[in-house]
């Protein structure tokens, strides 16, 4: 499925103007692994280096319910490749619990979007549950930087970013990893 942008990922305010706002447009349309991506059940982790879920509220609808997503997930936590995930992305976390509720990253210490984050961007009251709270209750060892601020945690071969100001520092420990 044809990934599909966030319109406010693309407003002036958030891109230093319109014309920024623009160009990062165009150059999205241009990306063909974005037109044509790959099905989550045809791939195969011998293929790849590493795994990284980007964010966005996109996982809090769907991968957090995907059992295909959840097996990549838990194959590739088994497999000890870098597996890199940041900001909502952590709800995919949600599709690797069991009949029982039991998750293979119980335990884990890692860091997504806070609740105060959410709250503090006014999508707390509407949203249907908070990316904190879910994953507290999965058995992960939630931590929480500064709102806003950068915060990557790495535990074993998982490597988390609260936010989107932490991706860079998230890339850099992925890539270290490699």
């Amino acid at each position: 499925m044809v990934p599909v942008v966030d319109q406010g990922s693309l407003a002036a305010d958030a891109n230093g103007g319109q014309a920024q706002a623009d160009a990062i447009k165009a150059e999205l349309e241009q990306i063909d692994q974005l037109r044509q991506p790959v099905a989550l059940e045809s791939v195969d982790l011998a293929d790849y280096a590493a795994v990284f879920y980007p964010g966005g509220h996109g996982p809090m609808e769907d991968l957090a319910v995907d059992a295909t997503s959840g097996a990549v997930l838990t194959s590739t936590l088994e497999s000890g490749k870098p597996l890199g995930i940041v900001c909502h992305a952590p709800a995919a976390l949600l599709a690797t619990a069991d009949e029982t509720g039991t998750s293979p990253f119980a335990g884990y210490r890692l860091t997504g979007f806070t609740n105060a984050e959410e709250t503090q961007a006014g999508l707390a009251d509407k949203a249907k549950w908070l990316l904190q709270d879910r994953l507290v209750g999965l058995g992960v060892d939630f931590q929480e930087g500064e709102p806003w601020g950068e915060h990557v945690e790495v535990d074993r071969n998982l490597f988390t970013g609260q936010n989107p100001a932490s991706s860079r520092a998230l890339a850099e420990h992925m890539v270290k990893a490699l």
